[in-house]
């Protein structure tokens, strides 16, 4: 099918999934929670067979997430070899970025939106050269750069203070990736998110190889950058959405303002968390925002200037 044909109309599969082109011209996939903007830069020829190729996959993920679900909400085993009885491709994703971090509390769940986006671009590309392409899933962003190629990223802490400036979106900090970071994947995590968190970051942004591999990390370290204080609300989780993997865990529900020393605490913790995952080379940077506060463990070539 031509880009001329994708524009024409909406498409839907049978399993419920709908694809359509936005009016610049990136690819919109959506099926139930799964949200997907997609930009693919290439020949033509070669970006409508790799959309095509991507649609197709991407109409079979959630059926076949559905079937092994209640497996996927449960934890890790903290056992030196657990093995994964996943059978489809995205739920091995899953465990395979999670099964690292199986010494704290973590569910394949945790992985979930970045290993579909990594699914459907590696999907896409296949073994045809592009020059650039994305996946977004909801802020977890699987990407990849052919050589001299770059994106340039903004950083959003407070996605409920989006607006518009000088005809662009207003960020906190841009920063350009190149294909020598080997920076596959970014994400984010944090309280104000549409995931819960037992932590109270405004928002943690991770670098790694792969966008599984940062969505576990940011879900992680959003968690431990964390502090007690009457200004922090908190709920079971259960009691706010039946279908949570976290239980009857605490998780926040409002921050009011803190003091800057219980701000600098959870900050630390957070940095700590985060530190450990670098040196260990889980991923290769990452943003802790809280309240104005920042903490930085930055990839190459990233500097805190970058960030503003």
């Amino acid at each position: 099918m031509t880009q001329h044909a994708l524009q024409e109309r909406t498409r839907s599969a049978p399993s419920g999934a709908l694809c359509a082109t936005l009016p610049d011209g990136r690819t919109h996939f959506q099926h139930g929670p799964i949200d997907l903007i997609i930009g693919v830069e290439g020949d033509p020829e070669v970006v409508n067979a790799g959309l095509e190729r991507a649609w197709e996959r991407f109409a079979q993920i959630l059926p076949e997430l559905v079937i092994e679900l209640k497996a996927l909400r449960r934890p890790i085993p903290n056992t030196s070899h657990p093995r994964s009885t996943f059978q489809s491709p995205v739920a091995q994703r899953m465990f395979a970025a999670c099964r690292r971090h199986r010494a704290q509390f973590v569910t394949p769940m945790a992985a979930v939106a970045g290993s579909v986006a990594d699914e459907v671009l590696e999907t896409l590309l296949g073994k045809a050269d592009f020059t650039r392409a994305y996946v977004n899933n909801g802020g977890d962003i699987a990407l990849y750069l052919a050589p001299g190629q770059y994106y340039t990223v903004g950083l959003l802490s407070n996605p409920e203070a989006i607006h518009v400036e000088g005809g662009g979106l207003a960020v906190d900090g841009r920063f350009t990736i190149t294909p020598e970071m080997g920076i596959g994947g970014i994400a984010t995590s944090g309280w104000r998110g549409r995931s819960q968190s037992l932590g109270i970051a405004d928002s943690v942004t991770v670098f790694a190889p792969q966008a599984a591999q940062a969505d576990v990390a940011a879900t992680l370290i959003a968690n431990q950058v964390n502090v007690s204080h009457d200004a922090i609300e908190r709920a079971p989780a259960n009691t706010l959405k039946d279908d949570t993997d976290l239980g009857d865990l605490p998780v926040t529900v409002a921050v009011g303002p803190l003091p800057p020393e219980a701000i600098k605490q959870a900050l630390h913790a957070g940095e700590a968390a985060a530190r450990v995952m670098f040196e260990q080379g889980a991923i290769l940077g990452a943003v802790l925002v809280l309240q104005g506060q920042a903490r930085f463990i930055l990839p190459q070539n990233i500097t805190e200037n970058a960030l503003h």
